[in-house]
């Protein structure tokens, strides 16, 4: 029996509420993470502070009228998977207003192929790799020539099982440079702001090497995988009506009906560890610091302000980040264009590295039928991505005017439809310090390790993408286990 369920075996939940009796937990950041912590520790009656440096709760999720379209400024939509996100939605009244993506639009499309320009992602691949190299939609995007070299997948000998950990060298040894360079290499920079070649294939695509052993060559995995899902490209993802600013706003709601506190505006100087195992959460002052007490802290940060912070704390964790995330920046714009009514380039665009400054582009208008419904009949909102792991956002040292006209002039060369600085309604540009994804070499260990030395520190915990993962799918679970964690490290602290 593990120690939780002994401790549930051992007291009811009315014990638990006596024993959270003048308890207190601080959540330092006010992203999904912490929010989600914050809630599911509230849920016994343990009083949570939560406490923010920004002016706003949210974190990657930010919301705001543009032009007056209520619009996502970051994070747009959640993944499926799990069925964690719509749990919570659930639970906070939201469940009635999830919505799917449009599909009248088509998918998404590939802008920068050599000799071709523009076309469809091609359907029934993983990643961008495909079940089919001689399908039209393949052909089209790598030629005969591609095809014909991809097609050597299935007479070359079949790889051993953990073989190969970089899906750059796995695509670029099996298929060839056109599949690696047109079809993967666009899908993993517009997905993980990171090249093919730093992606662990048995972390993005769990199954696939065990599947082109079965298979005996790539393509016959991705084809063995993809009947497993008949999932359609973007077809996992959902969003809610009104904006993803919604959740935020929702948990926040929850937690204060809880009894708990959301504190905006208040960065976090260091955290201090008691003799008694208690904690100190030091907020700077004009004239003296605050020092809020607590029976435990769990960090929500990102990764290099929650390392400061733990490093003095957690033998074992580096203050400094193995090596940082990319940073993206996202310019939302709304256009007055009659041209985009037919989205020419369906829901959005992908760019093969190095053929466009932006890297991905969102027809927002195409994609979420919510959006469209509140725009004026000629009117769209679009989003322009820039920056990567390869290279810094091209909107880097310019003001948010000129940022707005590089993105119309991306837009403009991605969408194939001339896009002028008089149609411009509105713009807003954000950015964003991304973590490493989950699915990089190495990252794996590198989060096991600080995981460990974490769990090791007395009623302290941490949470976020820098340790789950990118992406609510995996944010919010962590939040929860790691919430139940530390929580119950508080309630039962008397008993050690």
């Amino acid at each position: 029996m593990s120690e939780s369920e002994s401790d549930d075996a051992a007291y009811d939940l009315a014990e638990l509420h006596e024993r959270a009796a003048g308890r207190r937990i601080v959540v330092v950041g006010a992203g999904i993470g912490g929010l989600v912590t914050a809630l599911e520790i509230a849920k016994l009656g343990i009083q949570v502070t939560v406490i923010e440096a920004a002016a706003r709760a949210g974190g990657a999720i930010r919301s705001a009228e543009v032009a007056g379209l209520p619009l996502d400024l970051g994070a747009e939509s959640f993944a499926t998977r799990g069925g964690h996100v719509a749990k919570i939605l659930d639970e906070l009244g939201l469940s009635g207003d999830i919505v799917d993506p449009g599909t009248g639009a088509g998918g998404a499309w590939i802008a920068g192929i050599p000799g071709v320009g523009a076309a469809p992602i091609p359907s029934g691949g993983i990643l961008g790799i495909p079940a089919n190299p001689f399908a039209e939609d393949v052909r089209r995007i790598i030629g005969w020539r591609g095809a014909w070299r991809a097609y050597l997948d299935r007479i070359r000998p079949v790889l051993t099982i953990g073989h190969v950990r970089s899906l750059g060298e796995l695509v670029s040894s099996r298929v060839g440079r056109r599949v690696l360079d047109r079809l993967v290499a666009p899908v993993t920079t517009g997905v993980y702001s990171s090249s093919p070649d730093r992606i662990d294939p048995d972390l993005a695509v769990p199954g696939l090497n065990p599947a082109i052993t079965r298979a005996g060559s790539l393509t016959g995995a991705v084809l063995a995988l993809s009947q497993e899902r008949k999932t359609a490209p973007g077809g996992a993802v959902r969003g809610i009506r009104g904006g993803m600013g919604r959740l935020v706003d929702a948990l926040v709601s929850a937690i204060e009906e809880s009894g708990g506190e959301v504190r905006t505006s208040a960065p976090v100087s260091r955290i201090e560890n008691q003799d008694d195992g208690s904690w100190r959460v030091a907020l700077p002052g004009d004239e003296a610091e605050e020092l809020v007490e607590a029976d435990g802290v769990i960090l929500a940060t990102e990764e290099s302000s929650a390392r400061e912070l733990l490093a003095p704390h957690v033998a074992e964790l580096d203050a400094e980040a193995p090596a940082p995330g990319p940073v993206v920046t996202v310019v939302t714009l709304v256009v007055e264009s009659a041209a985009l009514d037919a989205k020419p380039r369906g829901t959005g665009v992908l760019t093969v590295p190095g053929s466009h400054r932006a890297k991905a582009l969102t027809h927002t208008t195409a994609k979420w039928q919510w959006v469209a419904e509140q725009a004026e009949p000629g009117v769209h909102a679009l989003r322009v991505s820039f920056g990567s792991a390869a290279e810094d956002p091209a909107t880097d040292g310019l003001e948010d005017e000129e940022a707005a006209v590089l993105a119309l002039e991306e837009a403009s060369a991605m969408l194939g439809v001339e896009l002028s600085r008089a149609q411009l309604r509105g713009h807003r540009v954000e950015r964003f310090a991304q973590s490493q994804p989950a699915s990089t070499i190495g990252q794996a260990e590198t989060t096991r390790v600080a995981r460990d030395a974490i769990r090791r520190a007395p009623r302290l915990g941490a949470v976020g993408a820098w340790l789950a993962g990118t992406g609510l799918a995996q944010v919010v679970p962590d939040a929860v286990e790691e919430a139940d964690r530390v929580r119950r490290a508080v309630l039962f602290a008397s008993d050690d």
